[in-house]
């Protein structure tokens, strides 16, 4: 495999610049001395700030993008053998890694490399990590998977050996990765159109644990079900963090509390290994600005890393005074008239539940859910859960399947969810296009509702076009 060496820089090329990740890779090469390029399908906010840091972007990808001097091709995994561009780089014989080996060798350079990984909370963690780190004077190099306001984007690039990234499992990507800290969040279900089922997703985890040096460390989550299969017979330390009472963790919440908005205040618990261990953060109250309980679990486990790195607590204080949440994370984008409208991610139905609850112990008269289901693949699998995560809304409406990298609905349409809806008695709709369900709204919403737009796909824009009336 081709390795990239900081100090010999070349030139490359990124098939893909646009995505989260591809593009702040580029920006971390760009910083350290290497010359290059990308390609991308369509211009985007992400691929114009690219082009303002000097970087050659061309939209389209074809074989005329690859020049002679191109001595390194980066891919993401949604770039396929039949690509034009990827197909003549093998032509050439230009050496190539994916996004996610290309990653694990920038990771190798840091003498600190966490590695933010679980099926949901990834992008809100790093991001708490971050604020945490740069609060202590560390100045971590990060790249995050969405936009974080602190940071001013999607990368941060410092001049320290301290790096953060989120760290996915699909294609297994992560076991690409070189850590010297895992932080798994949780292990669900998804992504069942690579992997088989939830014992191949867990075997994966397990996988991504033991890259893990000797001397590294592994903080996890107690509350994944058996999870002493993903540590067992590590030779790495383990911490694991909890916010359930009664369960047996190293980190635990106490005296859990909500403001108005639902955002969590709480005691941190630090059990000590010996008598002798000192535990910096004991005792500390942290008050959260993003609502929700399950961010207190994120929050826990950048709190462990934070006591692992003997940070200070005021650092860990102020750290999560500044954070107020990334994009498309319960993200409040506006008012149409005396209607809120609140932005979410989720995609999974464990998502989709614990922004609901969230959306429960927030101002509302009723809480109207537009959802846009990603993938059939995702929808097929999890049908019977998708419904019954919804249904904690008052009012559902139903956006047709973003298809992504899907080509087969297998059966799938959002309509079937909405029956299913209906059948239990939930007030519940389906239209097949955003113009209908923005028509929707205008007329359906009363005063004082909450509607939350919400979903992996393009969802978003059904909540910002109302906002520009």
């Amino acid at each position: 495999m081709y390795r990239i060496d900081y100090s010999a820089p070349v030139r490359v090329h990124f098939i893909g610049i646009g995505g989260i990740s591809m593009s702040g890779l580029a920006e971390i090469l760009l910083d350290r001395g290497f010359k290059v390029s990308g390609s991308d399908r369509g211009e985007s906010e992400l691929t114009k700030t690219l082009e303002e840091k000097g970087i050659t972007v061309y939209y389209g990808q074809c074989a005329a993008n690859i020049s002679d001097d191109i001595e390194l091709v980066v891919y993401t995994a949604a770039i396929k053998d039949d690509n034009e561009e990827l197909a003549e780089v093998r032509r050439r014989g230009i050496p190539e890694l994916t996004r996610a080996e290309l990653l694990g060798q920038i990771m190798s350079n840091y003498e600190l490399a966490v590695a933010v990984a679980g099926t949901h909370g990834k992008t809100t963690t790093t991001s708490m990590v971050t604020d945490i780190l740069m609060e202590a004077g560390m100045d971590p190099t990060v790249s995050v998977g969405g936009m974080l306001k602190e940071i001013g984007g999607n990368i941060r690039i410092g001049h320290s050996g301290n790096f953060v990234t989120e760290a996915c499992e699909y294609t297994n990507s992560f076991l690409s990765f070189n850590p010297t800290v895992d932080i798994i969040l949780n292990i669900d279900e998804d992504h069942l159109d690579f992997f088989k089922d939830i014992d191949d997703i867990r075997a994966s985890f397990r996988r991504f644990a033991q890259l893990l040096p000797d001397d590294g460390l592994l903080i996890i989550n107690a509350d994944i079900e058996r999870y002493e299969e993903i540590t067992q017979g590590l030779k790495c330390r383990v911490m694991t963090v909890s916010h359930n009472e009664g369960t047996d963790a190293d980190l635990t919440a106490l005296n859990i509390s909500y403001d108005d908005l639902g955002c969590a205040s709480f005691d941190v618990k630090v059990r000590k290994e010996k008598d002798s261990d000192s535990a910096l953060l004991n005792d500390v109250r942290i008050g959260l600005k993003v609502p929700g309980e399950h961010n207190i679990g994120n929050a826990l486990a950048a709190i462990a890393l934070a006591e692992h790195l003997n940070i200070d607590r005021d650092a860990v204080v102020r750290g999560f005074e500044r954070f107020e949440g990334t994009d498309r994370r319960f993200q409040f984008k506006g008012r149409m008239g005396e209607v809120t409208i609140i932005d979410d991610y989720a995609h999974h139905p464990t998502e989709i539940r614990a922004t609901l609850k969230t959306a429960r112990n927030y101002p509302h008269n009723r809480v109207v859910c537009v959802f846009q289901p990603h993938t059939y693949t995702r929808t097929k699998a999890l049908f019977d859960e998708f419904v019954d995560a919804l249904k904690l809304a008052d009012v559902v409406v139903l956006a047709e399947i973003y298809a992504a990298r899907e080509k087969d609905t297998l059966g799938m349409s959002s309509s079937l969810i909405c029956d299913a809806l209906k059948k239990q008695g939930r007030e519940a709709y389906c239209f097949s296009t955003f113009k209908e369900i923005e028509e929707f709204l205008r007329k359906k919403t009363l005063r004082g509702d909450l509607l939350i737009t919400m979903g992996a796909g393009d969802v978003v824009n059904i909540g910002e076009d109302l906002l520009k009336e």
